[in-house]
């Protein structure tokens, strides 16, 4: 699986580099949909936006069995439960000191597609608010 996962990886690196593959959003794009707190766009409802998609057409049929076995995975190991320990972590600090004010940052990848640290904070009975660009705080 590692060995598939390396040249599928390179294959679309290659792909991207001749021009004939193209990421549907660019960083721009990402950059501006999450600053103006809009987290519902088509970018950010993408589980696999931030990990490399293996799944593909053209893979034989026994390929594709393996590319969607480490889709999974990925999707598993490096968004969700990375968003589980992530709201764990911050409410375990909100619980341990209720009489301390906190603020956290997280990248974007934390705001994408389901399971996210706010959908894990919410399931906890926690209120999460955007907070624009220039608004005070």
């Amino acid at each position: 699986q590692v060995v598939f996962a390396l040249n599928q990886t390179l294959l679309q690196q290659e792909s991207l580099r001749a021009g004939s593959f193209q990421i549907p959003y660019t960083t721009e794009d990402l950059i501006k949909h999450y600053s103006c707190g809009d987290l519902s766009s088509i970018i950010f409802n993408h589980d696999t936006s931030q990990v490399p998609n293996f799944v593909n057409a053209t893979l034989p049929a026994h390929e594709r069995i393996t590319a969607q076995e480490i889709d999974s995975y990925f999707r598993q190991e490096l968004i969700y439960k990375r968003n589980e320990r992530m709201g764990r972590r911050v409410k375990d600090l909100l619980e341990e000191h209720p009489d301390k004010s906190f603020f956290f940052a997280f990248g974007a990848g934390h705001f994408m597609g389901n399971n996210t640290v706010i959908d894990v904070l919410r399931r906890e009975g926690y209120e999460v608010e955007h907070t624009p660009a220039g608004q005070a705080i």
